[in-house]
């Protein structure tokens, strides 16, 4: 390592960590803005103390029990809110009621959409010979689809629909504007549209990620806009004393992705080595800096609401959201590693992947602390049940990747289907279970009535988690097979392909099992949104209804 690449690996560094400083010392002086009060800041009247559970409101008792929240496990008349306090509520829900059905739905849609897809492609990977008549049902076409429905269809809709559901309780007001967010709704569907007949037609910008024709990423561009001017102004009028941690990251999410996808996007800008820089500049902060921020700013809501007791340490929170935005940015061009890019810019992503421990031990502290003592809540709580195990996931996920940013394991790992495993541990397997767990929750509060079906919702999470775990796991010991073999000379390439064919198998199982949770997931909401009715017991959904 030169001097140069020395001084700034170093200057990187100790930005970064005197930026943290700053923010710890700012933390430990601002004690009403950051301390325990903070944290209370999403309950109201009587509510902290009493347990949440809209997707399973007859377990409320036994829930309420596990949690330890109430010393005699009762649930008060309104779930501790007067009269007036509830009426405020509701009306702060019902605001958004539009546009998040809107969203909401759509990405349902998009998500058996693109699951069907993704299986189709799992099934070309072990038998490559069935359906290439004709190129639009091809791998090279299927799986560029899959992924953007999945992303832009599924994960960006649910996010931002739950976004616009948790910005109006956050700021204690109605959602200003709703109907700017309904048309943001219809056009980014239109472009997702739009971008899947383009790609199903071989139209495309070719570059992963990033695939979508540039008349596409215009669109998604208005429709975003529109959708987060209600967002932010809602964020601006607040009446709230103070802005809660999830709104730190929704509110980021929706100020990070028009400038990733604006810069990655743009014409004729970039070219050649740096195309390639710029792609998996966006490639991972569309992960860490648009659906990251959804994943965490729903479990910090929903881990303490359901329990009824605030977030363990309220300062660590804000910690881990500010190293999120310091140490996030760069970590992408480890993806690059023995390409032909400068040195030095490797290895500021692997320090900045590495300096991710951070934010990842002050979530992990957080969540996990907030749930001690009070795992059995999970046997009660369905909505707990994903919300949880996606905090996990985010844990796991995330120590993972910094480690697989080292050389050394790089080395084994890239170019693997170990690296498959790794996104979809992350962008599935927390991302995706932070989705589900906001839809469990806000829909019963949104509509005024119970889950047709809450048998349904154990068996899309058993099989969901029981899919991504034989997804993640087959494909992660295929994976570092693979990168033997390819390591060793003496071995002919075709032996890399050969030693994963068992593991691609497992690969088809994963992803059969996480379909058939999500179309039970689809059939759920369907029910709940036109078919039969059941009218809630719970004070709050009756006042909505």
């Amino acid at each position: 390592m030169n001097g140069t690449v020395l001084r700034l690996v170093l200057f990187t560094f100790l930005t970064g960590m005197a930026s943290l400083i700053t923010l710890i010392a700012l933390l430990s002086r601002d004690r009403k803005s950051f301390g325990p009060a903070a944290a209370r800041v999403i309950f109201e009247g009587k509510e902290e103390g009493q347990v949440e559970e809209p997707a399973s409101p007859s377990t409320l008792s036994a829930l309420a029990s596990a949690a330890g929240t109430h010393k005699n496990s009762t649930v008060l008349k309104g779930g501790g809110l007067s009269d007036e306090e509830l009426e405020d509520r509701v009306r702060a829900d019902q605001s958004s009621k539009k546009p998040v059905l809107w969203f909401l739905l759509s990405a349902v849609f998009w998500l058996a959409f693109g699951s069907i897809l993704g299986l189709i492609v799992s099934l070309k990977l072990t038998f490559p010979d069935w359906l290439v008549s004709h190129a639009a049902v091809t791998f090279g076409r299927l799986r560029p689809l899959h992924l953007n429905l999945v992303i832009y269809g599924w994960a960006s809709m649910a996010g931002m629909a739950s976004t616009l559901w948790l910005i109006p309780r956050l700021a204690h007001r109605p959602l200003v504007q709703p109907n700017f967010a309904v048309a943001g709704a219809v056009l980014w569907n239109a472009g997702v549209l739009l971008g899947t007949v383009s790609l199903f037609v071989g139209v495309t910008d070719g570059v992963e990620w990033l695939e979508y024709p540039f008349g596409v990423d215009l669109i998604l561009v208005v429709a975003g806009a529109l959708t987060g001017v209600p967002i932010l102004t809602t964020l601006a009028k607040r009446k709230a004393p103070h802005l809660y941690v999830s709104a730190w990251y929704l509110g980021a999410a929706l100020l990070w992705f028009p400038i990733l996808f604006g810069v990655a996007n743009a014409p004729r800008l970039h070219f050649g080595v740096e195309h390639a820089v710029v792609n998996w500049w966006f490639a991972h902060n569309v992960l860490g800096l648009w659906l990251t921020p959804f994943g965490l700013g729903i479990a910090y809501y929903l881990i303490p609401k359901v329990l009824g007791r605030p977030v363990h340490s309220y300062g660590l929170s804000m910690v881990g959201f500010w190293s999120l935005a310091i140490f996030y940015s760069q970590v992408g061009m480890h993806h690059l590693i023995g390409g032909p890019v400068p040195t030095w810019l490797i290895t500021v992503s692997i320090v900045h992947s590495v300096m991710m421990f951070l934010p990842v031990l002050a979530v992990a502290i957080n969540h996990h602390s907030t749930m001690f003592g009070r795992f059995s809540a999970l046997k009660h709580s369905p909505v707990l049940r994903f919300a949880v195990v996606g905090s996990m996931m985010y844990t796991f996920t995330s120590f993972q990747g910094s480690l697989e940013s080292l050389r050394v394991v790089n080395r084994l790992t890239h170019f693997t289907h170990f690296t498959v495993a790794h996104a979809h541990f992350g962008a599935y397997g927390f991302v995706s279970f932070e989705l589900f767990a906001a839809a469990y929750f806000l829909l019963p509060r949104l509509l005024g009535r119970e889950w047709t079906k809450p048998a349904w919702i154990s068996i899309h999470f058993w099989t969901t988690l029981s899919g991504i775990l034989i997804y993640g796991i087959g494909l992660s010991i295929g994976g570092i097979l693979q990168g033997r073999a390819m390591l060793d000379a003496s071995k002919p390439f075709m032996t890399s392909v050969l030693v994963t064919i068992p593991w691609l198998h497992a690969r088809t199982v994963g992803g059969l099992l996480m379909t058939i949770g999500h179309l039970v997931f689809a059939a759920n909401i369907v029910r709940m949104v036109v078919g039969e009715r059941v009218k809630t017991s719970l004070p709050r959904a009756e006042v909505a209804s």
